[in-house]
């Protein structure tokens, strides 16, 4: 399934209005979100009182810079003097606003990346989504960065966003009645402009937003693009670091360097690219800040010529043009920071609905229904047929049960084998509810008495204890009973590490980590244990000592999906049969 440049299949693209719906909901259902709300209310509160007293700042130019000119001195202390309890005030609100900005940005973030958490590892969606293409890429970078960077631009923009409105709200007036009664004299002829100070404020403003946008056009995507090419240099990195060992082995280490390399090369390319268009955005960004120092001074120079204004009047007019000017100009300042949360905004909210969508599955096709069996009933299997794909049985990829009489009783011991061909490890993902797609129906007993057990498990970096008795609070095993699980499993020099922190996944080899999973049903003891192949590729003696163990579980019923003879030898299981699906649908093509 292909994607856009901004890293979204198409299939869950949103519009902006789309996005602000979703992430809103999301803010509102979201445990943060009172915080965030008595936080904001107290951020409004200070940007309030930052105004008012900047307005004072403003008045104060008057009496100050008129002072100066009668060279008044008296005047001109007591001046001082407000000066330092209004700067004193402002200094204090702006320490406030700015602690309240960072821990509203924290708020934020804790919000969004708890409720993205939660949603991407709801039991069984995550790896629905890995089916729906490139979208499930990289879930760490959205989960993780872009959800740190949506979180401190909004905060930023919007504080922004609100203090430029009330500035504008504020300072327009002192603008409109400064000039509301001049007129110009071109010759014989009077023109007059009401308030023409506050249009060329507009006017100057409005210039500098339309050529941001035309010049920065391309920074959304520039900057979407840069994420994603930054998640698969990370993706390259950790996906090395996980496997030095065999790519040592394979003496690899030049073919994995040239893959990184060719990720940091993508890395780089974006940020020339980013680099040019941020550097023609700064011709107009810098232009116009620069061209501010004067053009309010130009601006009102008619009025101070003619003599309607002061000199005091002069620096009121150039301190509330500055004022306006900064809030319309508000825009063209965060254009790049506008097009950065534009960027994660899209990413987050395509990857949130990417997965609430995994659970519409009525939408996506063709899927088998579930139902928990009757007590005593075991699982039912008959007439199943899993789908390689969604909804594609014409793909001949999948399998079916060949057997008519299908069902598992309780304490039964069965083995589910296949023809060549036949993907066993489709048909346990479909038994354990993790791939729906397919038809037929499964009864299955309580979820809380099976244990499924995959052939690659994982194991958490954790203590012992809690990997031993996953995913069980491990305060319901004591010492004793995590002891004797280890020593029956052959794992008894693990014993005096039961509360060691490790990376178990590289500190134990396969028939070790295969090993710990039996000692975690040992100490479990579900109803039904469901196995996925898990004595492949293991020695001989750890297969026997597996089985004997196994051999000992009382009152569970063992399923195991794949080619075991020591199984076969040790339990003479019923036998169930998979065929893969192409080979079904090469027979009819042969027999029409």
């Amino acid at each position: 399934m292909s994607q856009n440049s901004e890293g979204v299949v198409p299939a869950f693209e949103l519009s902006l209005g789309g996005q602000l719906r979703m992430m809103g909901r999301a803010f509102w259902n979201a445990p943060v979100r009172n915080r965030v709300l008595v936080l904001t209310v107290a951020l409004l509160l200070v940007i309030f009182a930052t105004t008012y007293a900047t307005y004072r700042l403003n008045e104060w130019n008057g009496p100050f810079y008129d002072a100066l000119e009668r060279r008044d001195m008296p005047e001109f202390l007591n001046q001082l003097v407000i000066f330092g309890v209004i700067a004193f005030s402002l200094t204090l609100l702006n320490v406030v606003q700015q602690w309240l900005n960072q821990i509203t940005a924290m708020r934020m973030r804790e919000g969004l990346a708890r409720d993205l958490a939660d949603v991407w590892l709801k039991p069984g969606r995550a790896l629905k989504l890995a089916g729906a293409g490139t979208i499930a890429n990289n879930p760490d970078q959205r989960l993780h960065e872009d959800t740190r960077i949506l979180a401190e631009n909004t905060t930023a923009l919007a504080i922004g966003l609100v203090n430029s409105t009330i500035l504008l709200a504020s300072f327009i007036g002192v603008l409109w009645a400064i000039s509301s009664d001049f007129v110009f004299h071109f010759g014989g002829r009077t023109i007059s402009i009401p308030g023409y100070m506050v249009w060329t404020t507009i006017l100057y403003a409005l210039l500098g937003s339309v050529l941001s946008n035309v010049v920065g056009n391309l920074l959304p995507r520039l900057n979407a693009e840069r994420y994603a090419r930054e998640a698969d240099l990370r993706s390259a990195l950790v996906r090395a670091n996980e496997n030095l060992k065999p790519i040592a082995l394979a003496r690899g280490e030049a073919n994995e360097l040239t893959r990184v390399h060719f990720a940091i090369d993508g890395v780089l390319g974006m940020l020339r690219k980013l680099a040019w268009a941020l550097a023609n955005l700064t011709w107009v960004s810098a232009g116009f800040g620069w061209l501010a120092l004067v053009a309010p001074i130009i601006i009102a120079s008619p009025m101070y010529f003619s003599g309607e204004l002061s000199f005091g009047g002069l620096m009121m007019a150039v301190g509330a043009f500055n004022q306006v000017n900064q809030a319309l100009r508000w825009y063209v300042v965060n254009f790049s920071v506008i097009a950065d949360w534009r960027a994660t905004l899209n990413r987050v909210s395509s990857f949130r609905h990417a997965l609430l969508t995994m659970d519409s599955l009525d939408k996506e096709g063709e899927v088998i229904a579930y139902r928990e069996a009757a007590a005593g009933e075991g699982i039912s299997l008959c007439g199943i047929v899993v789908y390689g794909e969604p909804s594609r049985a014409e793909a001949g990829h999948g399998v079916r049960v060949v057997e008519g009489d299908c069902g598992i009783k309780p304490g039964e011991r069965v083995m589910i084998n296949g023809d060549p061909g036949a993907d066993r490890h489709l048909f346990f993902q479909a038994l354990a509810g993790i791939w729906p797609w397919g038809r037929g129906e499964i009864g299955l007993p309580p979820v809380d008495s099976m244990i499924l057990m995959p052939q690659d498990g994982y194991l958490p970096t954790a203590t012992l204890r809690e990997v031993m008795t996953s995913p069980a609070e491990p305060t319901g095993a004591d010492d004793k009973a995590l002891t004797q699980a280890l020593e029956k499993v052959g794992l008894g020099r693990l014993v005096g590490r039961l509360d060691d922190v490790e990376r178990w996944d590289r500190l134990l080899d396969k028939d070790e980590e295969a090993a710990l999973a039996i000692a975690n049903a040992v100490l479990r003891k579900p109803a039904w244990l469901i196995m996925d192949d898990v004595l492949e590729g293991l020695e001989p003696e750890t297969q026997e000592r597996l089985l004997n163990v196994l051999s000992r579980l009382d009152g569970v019923t063992l399923i195991y999906i794949g080619r075991s003879e020591e199984f076969r030898a040790k339990f003479s299981p019923r036998l169930f049969h998979l065929s893969p699906l192409h080979a079904q649908a090469k027979k009819k093509k042969e027999e029409a």
